[in-house]
């Protein structure tokens, strides 16, 4: 990796808002080959659930449930150029898995996250800060569809965990994080001006990080 320092990047919105697609669009612009992608989702807390009660009662959407203090030292890791071993969290037992990923430093350190404009540690690594957002219908619905096809949720779970949970913590942490951010993007990844904006700012951001 060449000696100047990389580009963070940040993307955040509620669950099912479309960042995957932002993101996507970036690494697309930029190139893999230049580019860490990180997921904050990676980084939940690894619990020894008791039984299935707890983790029912459990709130994965509020901040607490991310190890922050692990992914902030990744990420000033990687800001030094140097590799981290990012975990692998198992979303259908809740846990993380032994394994991990290695993430090599490059250019571009995009981090992807619901939560990511509510922690201060996190955005103040960030160079460039996108809010995806997107209508709530829109999300309840990606999120349902995610959640029984990828995740072995049925759909009585998922509408309890978006009442007692998801959708509070929505309010209470995501929508009122919008105010960090440099840039909202309305309606994901259907908006293709809005992406094509993004990629050229990322660019003109790596412009000027070069030596």
């Amino acid at each position: 990796m060449p000696n100047s320092a990389p580009v963070f990047l940040g993307v955040a919105g509620g669950t099912g808002s479309g960042k995957t697609t932002v993101a996507r669009a970036i690494l697309h612009g930029v190139g893999k080959d230049r580019l860490a992608f990180i997921a904050q989702d990676s980084y939940y807390r690894q619990i020894e659930w008791e039984n299935p009660e707890q983790l029912a009662a459990h709130n994965f959407d509020h901040p607490s449930s991310i190890d922050t203090e692990l992914l902030v030292s990744h990420l000033e890791a990687l800001k030094r150029g140097e590799a981290v071993e990012v975990p692998v969290y198992d979303f259908v037992h809740h846990r993380r898995k032994s394994e991990t990923l290695r993430m090599e430093p490059r250019r571009v350190v995009l981090v992807e996250g619901i939560l990511l404009l509510a922690e201060p540690q996190i955005r103040e690594l960030l160079d460039f800060r996108i809010y995806v957002d997107t209508d709530a219908d829109v999300r309840l619905k990606r999120r349902i569809l995610r959640d029984i096809h990828e995740r072995g949720r049925d759909l009585d779970d998922v509408l309890r965990q978006y009442m007692t949970t998801v959708r509070p913590m929505h309010l209470e942490f995501v929508e009122p994080s919008k105010r960090w951010a440099d840039v909202i993007v309305p309606e994901g990844g259907e908006n293709r001006v809005a992406l094509e904006m993004v990629s050229a700012r990322v660019e003109q951001l790596l412009l000027a990080a070069d030596p």
